[in-house]
């Protein structure tokens, strides 16, 4: 049986108290991963300039274009030029989901990590509810009340997020639904490996690990109205199950670390 969540204090979060008027967090950084979404990456961009503004005394957003053959990337360096609180960090070639996750957190600058998908599926005016169960919680994760996926992708997500749930003891609804806060110094001093889409898993797992309490809310999730979905793949999901199975064997090995620098010295 998994061990329960203990509550811990994480230092410099930033959290200011909440009422009416006021700022929900004073530093954030929103982390938009980006692959060929040169048809929603401006409206998405934007959205989280306006949104970001209203509930955080300090904002930032950054694009981590991930190897974009679509234009992508010169769209998302024009938005940067109009607003000096956009950043673009560009991979040469495609490295990956993950990939592009962890150069967004390495060069976040904020208490806080906010990060969602460049294809305009999740509606960044709910960060603001994300924002405001920090405090109860370390971590907040959104869970899709209604995916709006194809079956395949759908059925995966059960499955992989059963599996994570049971073998890391993650304990969420919705493993890989791409719209999370994480307080920055939850990464200072770990490396993640996941390249792909199990970098949400190996997040939650580090996060179980240093005990801090994970809060969940429902999000709206909207249907792909323009790019390509890469969640349903074959090489996605193999790599994913790869991924899984190096994951467990880290996550083991800490634990029993853990358990045996816990364990009185033997007489």
């Amino acid at each position: 049986m998994s061990a329960p969540y203990h509550p811990v204090a994480v230092p410099s979060t930033g959290t200011l108290d909440a009422h009416r008027g006021a700022p929900l967090v004073r530093g954030l950084s929103i982390v938009l991963p980006a692959h060929d979404e040169a048809e929603t990456i401006s409206a998405v961009v934007r959205s989280a300039l306006a949104v970001g503004a209203s509930c955080a005394e300090t904002c930032e957003v950054l694009v981590v274009d991930d190897g974009s053959r679509d234009g992508t990337a010169e769209l998302a360096a024009e938005l940067a030029r109009e607003d000096a609180r956009v950043r673009v960090v560009t991979h040469p070639t495609n490295l990956g989901y993950g990939a592009a996750l962890r150069s967004g957190f390495g060069h976040a600058q904020h208490e806080w990590i906010f990060y969602t998908d460049s294809d305009g599926q999740f509606d960044l005016a709910e960060l603001p509810a994300l924002l405001g169960m920090l405090g109860r919680f370390d971590v907040v994760t959104g869970y899709r009340a209604d995916r709006r996926d194809g079956r395949l992708r759908y059925a995966f997500g059960r499955t992989f997020s059963a599996a994570v749930n049971t073998l890391l003891g993650v304990h969420v609804r919705d493993v890989n639904c791409a719209f999370k806060v994480y307080p920055r110094s939850l990464f200072e001093g770990v490396t993640l490996h996941a390249t792909g889409a199990l970098i949400d898993a190996e997040m939650l797992g580090t996060a179980r690990l240093a005990g801090l309490r994970v809060g969940e809310l429902p999000v709206t999730h909207r249907p792909r109205v323009a790019g390509l979905q890469s969640g349903a793949r074959v090489d996605v999901i193999g790599r994913a199950v790869l991924e899984f199975v190096a994951l467990l064997g880290r996550q083991l090995a800490s634990r029993r670390a853990r358990a045996a620098a816990l364990a009185p010295p033997l007489p």
